[in-house]
């Protein structure tokens, strides 16, 4: 495991922001960590890169003890917090030489800092003042101080915040390429990020992990009361020629020809739907069953927390 967090309990005075959570990810995956707005984000990646202290409970990164180990585990980690801390006056090259310092990589840091720039695509602003960066260069930027020192785990807190559609898909590239070889835990809002990237994700709110699954299995921790069937028919009809079918409890229909078929979960209603079309001589030309995406899962687990 590359990060095992045991029973982690963390106090801000009163207010419990971590309530005993546990959670590994293996070495190698990309974990989604996600929760609304004060769930407890980023106090646990804050606690697992050690930048602060946890009230109970143990963390340890790639076998290391982050209280025992501290400066080793800083070693294995390369973060990039969510407001991303950049001297502004500092040029690019002159800010990876600063950060090349504090992990005293000496002789060897021309050529990772030339690595980084290649890697995260800075070649063509290399020279520039950060201040003259976009934010999605800044972003990039982040991204190579965190990498320069080449860890094993990469701890990401919305990485994409405040970029544009574009600069969001640069940037959810470079974090697919360089989760091939290092294991990435990020947390984001941008449901369909999680989706196209993560492998795995993990959900908390209000200080609990609500959910720890891979991405293929994430339906699975919704226990749904009801179901939706997508019914497409030849014939234009209206939608009260299905409430006459048994187990119906909502119809909503997409145009005069699709509609939404809402039946309790326990009941597979598409046999009936198709024979009580064959008795009407309606002619059905699709039926399927519609899954939840990650996006309704999140609301359903952390309904109870204003976003």
């Amino acid at each position: 495991m590359s990060i095992v967090v045991d029973n982690i309990v963390k106090y801000y005075g009163k207010q419990k922001a971590l309530n005993h959570v546990s959670f590994s990810v293996d070495e190698g995956r990309i974990v989604g960590f996600l929760g609304p707005n004060g769930a407890g984000k980023s106090t646990m990646m804050k606690i697992i890169t050690g930048f602060i202290s946890k009230t109970s409970g143990q963390v340890s990164v790639n076998g290391l003890d982050i209280d025992e180990q501290s400066i080793e585990v800083r070693k294995q980690i390369g973060y990039l917090p969510e407001n991303n801390p950049l001297n502004l006056e500092m040029y690019v090259r002159e800010y990876l030489y600063f950060v090349a310092g504090f992990y005293k990589l000496g002789k060897t840091a021309k050529e990772r800092i030339d690595t980084v720039i290649e890697q995260t695509g800075l070649t063509i602003e290399q020279n520039k003042r950060i201040g003259a960066l976009s934010k999605g260069y800044r972003q990039r930027l982040g991204l190579a101080q965190a990498l320069l020192h080449n860890p094993s785990v990469l701890i990401l807190d919305e990485p994409t915040s405040g970029l544009d559609p574009n600069q969001i898909i640069e940037i959810r590239n470079l974090i697919r390429a360089v989760g091939r070889d290092k294991t990435v835990m990020l947390s984001t809002h941008i449901m369909q990020e999680v989706e196209a990237v993560c492998d795995e994700v993990i959900i908390i709110n209000r200080g609990n992990i609500v959910a720890n699954t891979s991405i293929d299995k994430i339906n699975e921790v919704v226990q749904q009361e009801t179901v939706t069937v997508l019914v497409e028919l030849e014939e234009a009809v209206s939608e009260s020629v299905f409430l006459e079918l048994p187990n119906v409890l909502n119809v909503r229909s997409v145009n005069k020809k699709k509609f939404l078929l809402e039946t309790p979960a326990e009941i597979d209603i598409r046999s009936h739907i198709f024979n009580f079309a064959v008795e009407r001589k309606l002619t059905v030309l699709s039926m399927q069953k519609q899954e939840l995406n990650l996006e309704d899962i999140f609301q359903k687990l952390t309904a109870s927390v204003e976003d």
